[in-house]
């Protein structure tokens, strides 16, 4: 630090970061690669973020985006988005030892996806089209079972088999916001549609978002560390604006950082994505340490203590 630095406050959104699910996926890579050495191939990236993913390949992981450039004979892990219900049953045709990284709450949704086909209704995927999460989750089910919405607009446009026979379920990583408004519009168009137990946007989504409202206020720019298709992590952008950050923008890494725009502030606030890990978020106040005389605060608004055991498959040995 030198006598001509600027005073500059870091607010340190907690939770932020790796969740349980990701930390769980990784792992999974980690082991199947000690029990079975390299190559293991992982179908689509484990989770989004390049740093975790080039680590990974770097250790013997193999990533390919579709089952049929994977060799039989080489263990194939699905990612934590999770996969439509035929990629498994391919690879169990093809008698390839197969590993399964679904986040067990994204798996919650497939679950009640199913139960409630099986009720007799149709349903109603609140996601964002194309993401592997709702094309794994539509793929639990026969085309034409499950009817995707991606806004409060598109629910008026709907075509259902049966307006009293309907359930809906979400993407893990939406907006808590901007999914509120599309629950109230399916529910004003269809009284009788059947919405989940328990919420399917996920702990950590809800978390993350939250913590950013807490430090919104505190802010004059807010930086999400997080991968340009990590829906999560975008999600935390727009939260931000929404509550008032005039400047929010997402980095994958501090070189990322546009510091012509932070030009004049006196306070940033920092989080990450589920899929960032936390040696990003150093990287990223040591950048600004190298520019400022640096305070941090960290503000917390949930503590996490989930854990999920990996699959029995790789707790056994070789």
């Amino acid at each position: 630090m030198t006598p001509q630095m600027t005073p500059l406050t870091l607010y340190l959104a907690a939770p932020r970061g790796f969740c349980a699910g990701v930390d769980r996926a990784i792992k999974i890579v980690e082991l199947a690669l000690q029990k079975w050495g390299a190559p293991v191939y992982v179908r689509h990236e484990i989770v989004h973020n390049k740093f975790v993913v080039d680590g990974l390949r770097a250790k013997g992981a193999v990533f390919v985006e579709e089952l049929e450039e994977c060799p039989a004979d080489r263990p194939v892990i699905f990612s934590a988005h999770g996969v439509p219900k035929s990629v498994p049953e391919a690879a169990q045709a093809r008698q390839m030892i197969a590993v399964d990284a679904t986040c067990p709450l994204v798996t919650k949704v497939h679950n009640e996806a199913a139960r409630h086909s099986e009720a007799g209704l149709q349903m109603v995927m609140i996601g964002h089209a194309g993401h592997p999460e709702t094309v794994g989750t539509m793929g639990q089910l026969p085309e034409g079972e499950v009817l995707l919405v991606e806004t409060a607009e598109d629910v008026a446009a709907l075509d259902v088999r049966d307006e009293g026979k309907l359930a809906y379920i979400t993407q893990t990583t939406l907006s808590v916001d901007d999914t509120a408004g599309i629950v109230a519009a399916l529910q004003a168009r269809f009284p009788a549609i059947v919405g989940p137990h328990k919420e399917d946007i996920c702990y950590a989504t809800t978390n993350r978002q939250a913590a950013v409202k807490a430090i919104a206020g505190k802010i004059d720019a807010l930086l999400v560390i997080g991968a340009p298709n990590s829906s999560n992590s975008k999600r935390l952008v727009e939260v931000g604006k929404a509550a008032g950050c005039a400047y929010a923008q997402l980095v994958q890494r501090a070189a990322e950082i546009d510091w012509r725009a932070l030009e004049g502030i006196s306070a940033v606030g920092v989080t990450a994505g589920a899929s960032a890990p936390e040696e990003l978020v150093n990287e990223v106040i040591d950048a600004f340490r190298a520019r400022y005389a640096v305070t941090v605060e960290l503000v917390e608004t949930a503590q996490e203590n989930i854990e999920f055991k990996v699959p029995r498959l790789l707790r056994e040995p070789a």
